[in-house]
């Protein structure tokens, strides 16, 4: 028996195992088949276990026969970022400092999804650490784009985005700190949701910078995002800065919405954001046609200023730059990381440290710097006040508009060989949802005259996740394009 991948979200996984169609071990086999035709080429894993995944599959079926099914999704692999720990496999955040180091523990968002029977499969590539937008920095090598394999998948979460978007498998997680879930989903063209900060635990993700750092899948379609946020989110005692209430119902809310939904929706357009000199034609393009339809089922487009956004980048870069060096300084080769021999302390310090790659250490020298005392209060303090008057502005935004519609990204993928640039710009549409705890999903809307996908952005208020998807799901039935599949 033969299935086509290509075309299996988790909704539609769920209903042929519970119609018996084919057996969890059948599906596993499906996706291993397909990984070993295409990752050769698309590099999205760090690592995978083929025969811990078969067993897993088998347990599953085991469970269904009794009657014991954990939840629909029981025996459904999902990939896992490499810096989200699972307990018993490796978790070296594409790093060469952490080669070697396997978690004794697992992520509170890895037993959630275990509980409903989803199988954690895999460690997916990354920049190093978390800490770039292209995928090119990780110890595993480079992360191609299955839509183009000579261009990058963005990143951080480029290997999960391009698992989903290859269909290595139907579902990833990857964390958010600036738009490194939604940048990479729109250049796969997947869906890439930051939920609202809080919604999911950060317990058991290696942390880059707490205040910013999210959650979030990789999927298909908007049902399947819901199903994985609903399965992975809920208050935890092990991080005091997750919301107590839950999300249940979720999926069955989204999947229960229809394009009337659009009828009356204010859909904000930030005038910053759309005159924004760095916008690429083709990113524009996807943006005003999504109006245009929205406007054609009943929105209304709604002018909004956000002028502090202009401020936004660099104060998000002084914030993250300076909490990564903080949370990474326990990584020195004594308490945790890879360690290079020295004849006294300080040089096992230098030596092992010295390891990080380029990207990384520039980030780490700028974040140590910022948290001096003849910096603080210039950039870190300064930081956290254009934070709050961007909070500030948000709020006054999400009392005229429902929803924000805007570019993922200001530009489509470079090219793998491209030098890198240090402007950042690559950000400016991500950070601002991380500064002000949003909720925010990439949602694939066009694909552009070279064949390549055009990703837009949906914003809502924090705690509005449940009301974002809804609204994403009217659009996702009125879109003239159904399917984003590469021809890979």
């Amino acid at each position: 028996m033969s299935v086509d991948v290509k075309k299996l979200t988790i909704h539609q996984i769920a209903d042929d195992l519970a119609a018996g169609k084919y057996t969890c071990v059948d599906l596993a086999q499906f996706y291993l088949e397909r990984i070993q035709q295409v990752e050769p080429l698309v590099n999205a894993f760090c690592k995978y276990d083929e025969k811990e995944l078969l067993k897993k599959a088998a347990e599953a079926d085991a469970r269904r026969a009794e009657g014991k099914a954990l939840s629909p999704y029981d025996g459904i692999p999902i990939g896992m970022k490499d810096n989200i720990s699972v307990k018993g496999h490796s978790c070296s955040c594409g790093s060469k400092t952490l080669m070697g180091y396997v978690s004794p523990f697992n992520a509170t968002l890895v037993t959630c999804l275990q509980s409903k029977g989803f199988i954690p499969f895999g460690r997916m590539n990354m920049d190093e650490f978390a800490m770039g937008s292209t995928t090119r920095s990780s110890a595993y090598g480079p992360t191609a784009n299955p839509w183009g394999l000579e261009y990058i998948p963005g990143g951080s979460s480029g290997g999960s985005a391009a698992s989903v978007g290859a269909s290595e498998l139907p579902g990833a997680i990857g964390s958010d700190t600036g738009g490194s879930v939604r940048q990479p989903a729109a250049f796969c063209g997947v869906y890439g949701l930051k939920p609202t900060y809080g919604r999911v635990s950060r317990y058991g993700i290696a942390a880059m910078a707490s205040s910013l750092d999210q959650g979030g899948p990789l999927t298909r379609d908007v049902i399947d995002a819901a199903i994985l946020l609903e399965s992975m989110s809920g208050f935890d005692p092990l991080d005091a800065t997750t919301l107590h209430e839950p999300l249940t119902g979720l999926a069955e809310a989204v999947k229960n919405t229809d394009a009337s939904f659009l009828k009356g929706l204010r859909v904000g357009l930030v005038k910053e954001y759309m005159a924004w000199n760095e916008l690429e034609p083709a990113c524009r393009k996807a943006v005003e046609d999504t109006i245009a339809l929205l406007k054609s089922h009943g929105a209304e487009v709604v002018q909004v200023e956000l002028p502090t956004t202009m401020l936004a980048t660099q104060a998000y870069f002084a914030i993250m730059m300076a909490e990564a060096s903080t949370n990474l300084e326990r990584i020195d080769g004594i308490r945790y990381g890879h360690q290079e021999p020295g004849k006294r302390l300080n040089d096992i310090y230098l030596n092992s440290r010295g390891q990080f790659g380029e990207n990384t250490k520039l980030r780490l020298l700028a974040g140590t710097l910022i948290i001096t005392k003849q910096c603080y209060e210039d950039y870190f303090v300064n930081a956290q006040k254009v934070r709050t008057k961007l909070v500030q502005e948000f709020t006054e935004i999400f009392k005229k508009c429902d929803i924000l519609l805007t570019p993922t990204s200001p530009n489509m993928p470079a090219r793998k060989d491209a030098p890198p640039s240090l402007k950042f710009q690559a950000d400016f549409y991500g950070v601002d949802c991380n500064l002000a705890a949003n909720c925010a999903i990439s949602v694939p809307a066009e694909i552009s005259a070279d064949g390549m996908p055009v990703g837009v952005q949906f914003i809502a208020a924090p705690k509005n996740d449940e009301f974002l998807l809804k609204a994403v799901r009217a659009y996702e039935l009125c879109r003239p394009i159904k399917e984003f599949i590469p021809k890979l």
